[in-house]
């Protein structure tokens, strides 16, 4: 299969089960929401090491927040509800409470399972914190030195999708992270997903296990131009770079859709070959076959 002279290969990408809460984030203006958004979806990349996988699912209007203020909704991805319980607290209260202006909402807030977020934080107000119940919602009020900071009492978990993902190779760098730029500038216009790596790009893509003891993951040796003779390759003879876009979603229809319009809209001049990553569909339960995705675009 190609998309004009980008051949398409014939494989699928795995992905996992994963957890997520959804955080409607809200400040005095643009200004301080873009750095309250860029603080709390920090360091949160890949599972692998970091405590959670975060990114912007898009921003709101100050006439669709809870408090009529310009707003933000964040998603947070871990491998269970007890991780996200441990890590997003920690997120909230390092990240959010301390950016001025800033309050935080529950994205999800008809779901059944939940985990504590302003119950955990509060105790931060050292006594002088006040609780106060809104439409059978529960807040925190904890005092900070521009008047309260303001966080819902607990989030939702809702089951999602980790690890969707697309691995472009071209002739030259700067088509690789053209591409790649607009496969992520099409999906920063989706919702219920993230892509959570530095500009929605990892070029470290890895692979599982490592020779050295006790390390998860490591360089994915098959699609490094540097190790051409040395490892079994995966590169298309002509590629000096390889990208990959990793995906999270809501569901597998949003990683499904995702991973055929990044796909699609990664193709162009210089770029040789559109694959993806798996695991020989040992590892992960959903799996995401370009040609049968890019079929039922057509």
């Amino acid at each position: 299969m190609k998309i004009g002279s980008t051949e398409i290969e014939d494989t699928f990408a795995e992905a996992f089960d994963m957890s997520y809460v959804r955080l409607i984030i809200t400040a005095h203006d643009r200004v301080w929401l873009q750095a309250a958004v860029q603080e709390v979806t920090g360091y949160a990349s890949s599972v692998i090491a970091c405590d959670l996988e975060a990114g912007l699912e898009n921003w709101i209007d100050a006439a669709g927040t809870p408090d009529g203020r310009p707003g933000a909704s964040v998603l947070l991805f871990g491998f269970s509800a007890s991780g996200l319980a441990s890590a997003v607290p920690t997120r909230v209260g390092q990240c959010l409470m301390t950016c001025p202006t800033t309050a935080v909402y529950d994205g999800l807030p008809g779901t059944t399972e939940r985990i504590t977020l302003g119950k955990k934080i509060r105790f931060f107000g050292d006594g002088y914190q006040k609780s106060k119940v809104i439409d059978d919602r529960r807040y925190w009020r904890i005092p900070v030195m521009d008047g309260e900071f303001l966080v819902e009492e607990s989030l939702g978990v809702e089951s999602g999708v980790g690890g969707g993902n697309v691995i472009l190779q071209a002739a030259t760098k700067e088509a690789g992270l053209a591409a790649a730029r607009r496969s992520v500038e099409l999906l920063e216009g989706m919702e219920e997903l993230i892509t959570p790596f530095p500009g929605g790009v990892a070029r470290s893509g890895s692979k599982v296990g490592s020779r050295y003891k006790g390390l998860p993951a490591s360089t994915a040796d098959a699609y490094c131009p540097t190790l051409r003779g040395r490892v079994e390759s995966r590169l298309h003879k002509d590629a000096q770079v390889a990208y990959e876009v990793v995906i999270d979603g809501t569901s597998a229809e949003v990683v499904g859709e995702a991973v055929a319009q990044a796909t699609k809209a990664a193709a162009g001049d210089d770029v040789l070959l559109i694959g993806a990553g798996n695991y020989g569909g040992k590892l992960g339960k959903h799996h995401f076959h370009l040609h049968p995705l890019l079929s039922e675009m057509d």
